[in-house]
C-alpha cells in the first residue's frame, strides 16, 4: 500500500488538541448534587453504560483518522516487467589426454579447468552452455544446454583415460562446431583449452578453425601449462612416479585459431591465471537483456471513506439513544 498524498497525515496532529479538549470539557462538565450521605450509592454497582460514555467520542477520533487516511488516497499497485535475453551459446572444448595431469596448475591442470569452467558455467544463467572433450579422439561430453546443474554434474564426471590418448585439437574443436552451426543465438563462442600440440585426428586445428568462422563462430583458445618443464605422475611397476617433463604447447596454431575467428589467446601459466582468462571472457562475452517494467495503480480510499461513514452513523445513533447524556 502506498499513498499519493502522504503529507495529509500531518493533519492526524489535530487530533491531539481535540482529544485533550475533551478531556478539559469532561472534567467541567460533571454534574453536583448535595446530599447527606454517600452510603447509599457506594452499595450500587456502575452500570454497563458508564464504562461506555467515552465510546463515541473515540468512533468520532477514529473516522476522522480515517477521513485523513482517505484523504492521502491509498493506492495498491500491480507490477510486472517483460524481459528479451539475447543469450549466447558457448561451447566449453577441453584438453584429457594424460599430459593434463601435471601439477603446475593447483591440483593439476584438469582439475583447475574444471573448477574453473564450473565457476564460469554459473556465472552465466542466461546462456546455452556444452561441453566436447577431446583427446586421440572426440565426443560430446554434454549438448547446449540452459540446465546448467546437468551440465555441471557431467563436467565433473571427466577424467583422464575416459577415452584414447592424444591431442587431437581440430577433431575437438569440428565437434563443437558441430554443435553451434543451427544455433539461433545472437553469439556462438567456443572456448577451448589444451595442453600440447595437435598430434591426433583427420582434421587440422586450423581447418576447423575456418570452418568455425564461415558459422560466425568466435573461438577463444588457452594454452595450458607452465613455461618450461612441469611434474607429470608417470605409472610405473612399482606404482606412481613424478617425473618433469618439458611444457609443449603449440602456441602459434592456437593463435591462427583464435585470429581466424576473431577471438583471442590466452596462456595460463598457472591457476590464478587461468581464472583471471575464464573472467576476461565472461566479460567480453556478456548476454544482452533488455527489461521493460510496468505498474498500475489502484484507488484504495473508498473503504477508508466507509467505515468512517459507518463509524459516524454509529456515534450519532448511539449519543441520542443509549449513551444519551443529559446536560
Amino acid at each position: 500500500m502506498t499513498f499519493a498524498h502522504p503529507t495529509y497525515f500531518y493533519l492526524l496532529l489535530l487530533l491531539i488538541p481535540l482529544i485533550l479538549w475533551y478531556i478539559f470539557k469532561q472534567s467541567k462538565s460533571q454534574p453536583s448534587l448535595q446530599v447527606s450521605s454517600l452510603e447509599a450509592f457506594n452499595r450500587k454497582p456502575y452500570t454497563w453504560k458508564v464504562y461506555l460514555r467515552h465510546f463515541p467520542f473515540i468512533l468520532r477520533v477514529a473516522a476522522f483518522a480515517l477521513l485523513i487516511t482517505a484523504l492521502a488516497r491509498p493506492q495498491s499497485s500491480d507490477h510486472w516487467q517483460q524481459s528479451t535475453t539475447e543469450g549466447i551459446d558457448i561451447m566449453l572444448v577441453m584438453d584429457i589426454s594424460t599430459s593434463m595431469l601435471a601439477q603446475d596448475l593447483t591440483p593439476n591442470r584438469l582439475e583447475a579447468s574444471k573448477n574453473v569452467a564450473g565457476t564460469f558455467i554459473n556465472s552465466r544463467p542466461n546462456d546455452n552452455i556444452g561441453l566436447v572433450i577431446f583427446a586421440g579422439e572426440s565426443f560430446t561430453q554434454c549438448p547446449l544446454t540452459i540446465d546448467h546443474a546437468v551440465l555441471l554434474n557431467l563436467l565433473r564426471d571427466v577424467q583422464c583415460g575416459m577415452i584414447e590418448d592424444g591431442t587431437a585439437i581440430g577433431l575437438g574443436l569440428a565437434n563443437a562446431v558441430t554443435c553451434l552451426k543451427d544455433s539461433q543465438a545472437a553469439s556462438k563462442v567456443i572456448i577451448l583449452l589444451t595442453d600440447g600440440s595437435n598430434n591426433r585426428g583427420d582434421i587440422a586445428p586450423v581447418t576447423a578453425a575456418e570452418i568455425a568462422g564461415s558459422f560466425d563462430i568466435r573461438v577463444y583458445t588457452i594454452g595450458a601449462g607452465t613455461r618450461g618443464t612441469a611434474r607429470v605422475p608417470v605409472r610405473m611397476a612399482y606404482g606412481v612416479d613424478y617425473i618433469n617433463v618439458p611444457v609443449d604447447i603449440d602456441e602459434s596454431t592456437l593463435e591462427k585459431i583464435a585470429a581466424i575467428t576473431g577471438g583471442q589467446y590466452f596462456r595460463a601459466t598457472n591457476t590464478e591465471s587461468l581464472k583471471d582468462i575464464y573472467s576476461e571472457i565472461d566479460e567480453m562475452e556478456k548476454s544482452k537483456i533488455s527489461t521493460q517494467q510496468y505498474s498500475k495503480k489502484y484507488e484504495r480510499y473508498l473503504p477508508f471513506v466507509l467505515i468512517a461513514f459507518l463509524l459516524l452513523c454509529t456515534e450519532f445513533v448511539l449519543r441520542r439513544t443509549i449513551l444519551k447524556t443529559i446536560p
